[in-house]
């Protein structure tokens, strides 16, 4: 499989700091730097204009910090996100962020190399989802949890225990048992950080985890259905359907 190489903007307010991001991505001939910007409305018009695939993110800067500016881009138009920033004590609040890594400046590039590799495993992963291989990735790295808002509350789900996931617009319908979630996100964004070897996209707008599906019903002109072991029916479609032949070994 090819990989298409990471489209990467750098926002920082500070030009040194987006020289150092610079110098560190230079031993990786996998990222494309189509950007940088200065502040977070430089930011937010290039995600909009660029659509990059990837984001090195500062946290503190003038105007708007990029916790706010992520909150501003539309779900839909969400790269991968990589915090680089001088303060450690944002790093939790980072990851409920859904970004992928959080470095700390001054970049060592040892660490730095481990966020590439993390953001790597997931660009494969989100590319192998959508049916371009069938070829095992590795458990390692991809989200353990999700926390979702529920009622007053913050639920935490591991991601065992959910059994299907729904895409509706900005947001994501998760199923656990008879307990639906909806969670502010979009599926491309969920994709980079779930791990395919548990999850199979079976349809433009649904995932679902492959430990529950049960059996499968070929229907007319190509397409089928999913069963549950809970009963559950959901349709699969014709063009995800090579990749669940493979994953399930159907014939």
């Amino acid at each position: 499989m090819n990989t298409p190489r990471l489209h990467t903007v750098l926002v920082d307010d500070e030009v040194l700091a987006r020289l150092a991001l610079r110098q560190a991505l230079a031993a990786h001939d996998e990222v494309e730097i189509v950007g940088e910007c200065g502040n977070a409305a430089e930011a937010m018009q290039a995600v909009r204009v660029l659509r990059p695939d990837l984001l090195f993110l500062d946290i503190q800067m003038p105007g708007m910090d990029g916790f706010e500016l992520l909150h501003e881009l539309a779900p839909d138009r969400l790269p991968l996100v990589v915090f680089a920033t001088a303060f450690a004590d944002h790093a939790l609040r980072a990851f409920d962020a859904m970004a992928l890594d959080y470095v700390l400046k001054p970049i060592e590039q040892a660490r730095f190399d481990q966020a590439m590799a993390r953001v790597n495993r997931h660009w494969q992963g989100l590319h192998a989802t959508t049916g371009s291989t069938n070829e095992p990735a590795p458990t390692h790295g991809y989200v353990q949890r999700l926390s979702v808002r529920h009622g007053e509350h913050i639920r935490v789900l591991a991601i065992d225990d959910i059994d299907w996931i729904r895409a509706d617009g900005n947001y994501l319908h998760i199923h656990v048992g008879p307990v639906r979630y909806l969670h502010r996100d979009t599926l491309r964004h969920l994709l980079a950080q779930l791990d395919p070897a548990r999850f199979l996209r079976i349809h433009r707008g649904t995932l679902v985890n492959l430990s529950r599906i049960r059996e499968v019903h070929p229907l007319f002109k190509g397409g089928a259905e999913v069963v549950l072991h809970d009963g559950t029916r959901l349709d699969l479609s014709r063009r995800f359907r090579a990749g669940a032949r493979s994953v399930l070994g159907l014939p």
